[in-house]
């Protein structure tokens, strides 16, 4: 399946009280780069989200994933009070009161200003729990991540295909060319071979023998049947490519080398200006293509 490697998905969920995040976003990246920003407590889900984000099928690009926790309502805190030591503490004020005649304002939020008075329980952490949340709206922000890479990516398997028609048109107008060449190029050798002998006022006998020879070398020369053939052997398989169900990205970045390289090759061997000009039109259309790929998953 075509996808794209730049996308984004956010999602937000409450559980037990709290309030959980999660933003998910990539962009292009040649292998699996993966980040997490979580709270300091949650250390314990960072490589189950790793794990989790990669068996949804996300395999290349630069991945930032971020994880917020928020409570908002406080569930099993206990608190009690250090009555002793509270005691201490209004005792010693009163003997502050007293040996220097300050204002009597001993109250309950002045002595509550003595935090260690308090001892605050937590309820124990159930990491499991936490992790079916935090997975729970991961896989809510996913749902929108990758079906934006999936939309993103079927706009460019489309816009792919137009550029791979565009190679497969130029080809064979190229094919129509190199044939033609080839096959007139005996009658042209020998009117040029008459014009040379005119204008040096040369008389002499031009065996036909002769323009065959030369016409056998030049056709193997320029004979670029081969070459056309592995092209369109590499577009047909492009397509194949993007209308599997894996990723894609590597495959067409392999064949996009090979489609330059017949390009390349072809272009050695013709002399013919059009040919030529269709050469470099394809490999403009390669160029294109290839900063395509380098979105694709």
């Amino acid at each position: 399946m075509v996808r794209s490697m730049t996308s984004f998905g956010r999602a937000v969920r409450e559980f037990g009280g709290k309030r959980y995040t999660v933003e998910i976003k990539s962009v292009n990246g040649k292998y699996l780069d993966f980040s997490i920003k979580y709270p300091r407590q949650y250390g314990f889900v960072e490589s189950r989200i790793k794990s989790h984000v990669t068996s949804r099928g996300v395999t290349r690009g630069k991945i930032d994933c971020y994880l917020g926790v928020e409570v908002i309502e406080q569930q099993g805190v206990d608190i009690t009070l250090d009555g002793a030591l509270a005691a201490s503490y209004i005792k010693a004020l009163e003997r502050l009161r007293d040996e220097f005649g300050l204002r009597d304002d001993i109250s309950v939020c002045r002595v509550a200003a003595f935090h260690d008075i308090f001892n605050v329980t937590h309820p124990e952490e159930d990491t499991e729990a936490e992790w079916e949340a935090v997975r729970a709206t991961l896989d809510d922000a996913l749902d929108e991540f990758l079906a934006m890479r999936e939309a993103e990516g079927a706009r460019l398997c489309e816009d792919a295909k137009t550029k791979l028609e565009e190679i497969r048109s130029a080809a064979a107008e190229i094919k129509v060319i190199s044939e033609r060449n080839i096959e007139t190029y005996p009658t042209r050798l020998a009117e040029r071979i008459t014009q040379l002998l005119e204008a040096v006022g040369v008389e002499a006998e031009i065996t036909e023998s002769r323009i065959l020879t030369e016409a056998a070398i030049f056709a193997d020369k320029a004979a670029i049947d081969e070459e056309l053939v592995r092209l369109s052997s590499h577009l047909s398989a492009f397509y194949e490519i993007m209308d599997g169900e894996e990723a894609v990205g590597r495959k067409l970045d392999f064949l996009i080398q090979e489609i330059n390289r017949e390009t390349n090759t072809i272009g050695s061997k013709s002399q013919d200006t059009k040919i030529a000009r269709l050469v470099v039109d394809i490999k403009c259309t390669v160029e294109k293509l290839r900063e395509q790929i380098q979105n694709l998953e």
